[in-house]
């Protein structure tokens, strides 16, 4: 494996190439890590050379045509990864052959294999690999945690989970199979990560429903019932054909807590927290917080040494395994007579 490009210390920002110039990049995450002193964008590439050209341009960096060229590039450490998801697994393996770090948008993959081997290769370079689940790293789920640590709504008895919004053009590479499009990988694996991160631990998948489009090939709802090691259980739900719903509801014995905008709330939002007991309901607004711009700077300070990669390494190759049960577990229910199901 290549030496590792030098990384600057911790007073420098580092020097990140962008793989992509797709929506999520250009709309949220490229604007946030501008904003991030601790970050400068120092190429963007695209196999479009004049997608490139543009998209360095409004971000005050190189363009680039071309990946293989950011990534033979030395003078960038670590790469940003906003490609198609079935394009995740393949690039990133190259940048971390490269030696670079690697912060990579969800999914990270598209199934468990994949994600082992990326951890294989992060973990045998010294490298850090991060899925970029922006909403983890919004303040107001350690608001929502401490109140339910507070005992606020007595034992957590149950957890409930939607992410879902109206149909997205046709084209769109959500409708295409080959690119890894679907509601699962696009809107599910949000409400499989908050599952978790509300849980902990190990998580068993009950039963899913996936709803697939004859005309595309991709799923465009789906439904889980999710265990975690307490017996406390989460539905969650998804979908690309609903009217919009970013929420997760915490139902425990003396009361219930409900966080809308859970999982893309732009910089400028307060969130508005709804607590119900028997006979009290108070709606709490928290301060706004920039999700984009914390996880650019935590991926920093990962890559400059600060907190345990292998943490995020582990919770990638966990939320892999996790969607491979839901579509396990699909199929099991759409066809019990197959491998595995009922004779």
């Amino acid at each position: 494996m290549p030496a590792r490009p030098v990384v600057s210390g911790h007073g420098a920002p580092l020097r990140i190439g962008v793989l992509g110039c797709g929506g999520i990049a250009m709309r949220r995450m490229l604007p946030a890590m501008a904003r991030t002193p601790v970050v400068e964008i120092a190429a963007v590439a695209s196999r479009d050379k004049a997608r490139a050209e543009a998209a360095a341009e409004r971000f005050d960096a190189d363009a680039v045509h071309g990946y293989e060229r950011l990534l033979a590039r030395d003078d960038i450490a670590a790469v940003y990864v906003p490609l198609p998801p079935s394009l995740h697994a393949p690039w990133t393996a190259r940048a971390l052959e490269r030696g670079k770090h690697a912060l990579v948008e969800k999914p990270m993959v598209t199934g468990a294999q994949e994600a082992r081997k990326l951890a294989g290769l992060a973990e045998r370079g010294r490298l850090v690999l991060m899925e970029s689940f922006m909403f983890l790293h919004h303040s107001q789920h350690a608001t929502v945690t401490g109140l339910l640590t507070r005992g606020d709504i007595g034992e957590l008895r149950g957890v409930s989970a939607e992410f879902g919004f109206p149909p997205l053009p046709s084209q769109d590479i959500r409708y295409r199979p080959e690119l890894g499009g679907g509601s699962l990988l696009d809107a599910g694996v949000y409400t499989l990560r908050v599952t978790q991160l509300l849980l902990g631990g190990s998580l068993s998948v009950i039963g899913a429903t996936l709803d697939m489009d004859d005309e595309t090939g991709v799923d465009v709802a789906g439904d889980a019932l999710l265990r975690g090691m307490s017996g406390v259980t989460s539905h969650v739900s998804f979908g690309l054909r609903h009217s919009y719903r970013s929420a997760y509801t915490l139902w425990g014995g003396t009361g219930r807590i409900t966080l809308n905008r859970a999982f893309a709330p732009p910089p400028d939002h307060r969130p508005v927290l709804r607590i119900e007991r028997q006979d009290h309901v108070e709606e709490l607004t928290l301060p706004a917080d920039d999700q984009f711009a914390n996880i650019a700077a935590r991926f920093v300070s990962l890559v400059k040494g600060d907190g345990n990669p292998a943490a995020e390494r582990t919770a990638a190759v966990r939320q892999a395994e996790l969607v491979d049960s839901v579509r396990a577990a699909a199929l099991r229910k759409a066809d019990p007579a197959g491998p595995g199901g009922a004779p």
